[in-house]
């Protein structure tokens, strides 16, 4: 799990004005100050929080995902959440997930900072 998370992370961070912090113990990417994606991983789990205004419908169709507590998932936060060791079959989607966590930073970022991106 912890190569997956590896990955993420490092796209994650690599949109622009982007930090990492790590508040309770977990992974918090952040725009400007503004968390864009939570994680939380260990050798055998990984969980991640992004909000998907877009495609939370889509997203919380899957069996790994369930919207996000702490009254984030009523603002369209999704939770995604994967145990074991990663084999063909339990092998989280990191192209999906990667999709996912670009659209969290899209809709979080200031509008200024996107359009950066929009010019690469």
């Amino acid at each position: 799990m912890r190569a997956i998370a590896e990955r993420l992370k490092t796209f994650a961070l690599s949109f622009p004005e982007t930090a990492e912090t790590h508040p309770w113990g977990e992974t918090a990417i952040k725009v400007k100050g503004k968390v864009f994606l939570f994680m939380h991983i260990s050798d055998d789990h990984l969980s991640l929080s992004v909000k998907l205004p877009h495609s939370r419908e889509f997203a919380l169709d899957r069996d790994f995902t369930a919207p996000t507590r702490y009254g984030l998932g009523s603002k369209g936060w999704v939770s995604a959440t994967f145990e074991g060791k990663v084999t063909a079959k339990n092998k989280p989607p990191a192209d999906l997930l990667e999709a996912w966590i670009e659209e969290s930073y899209r809709v979080i970022a200031p509008k200024r900072v996107v359009a950066k991106l929009n010019k690469t």
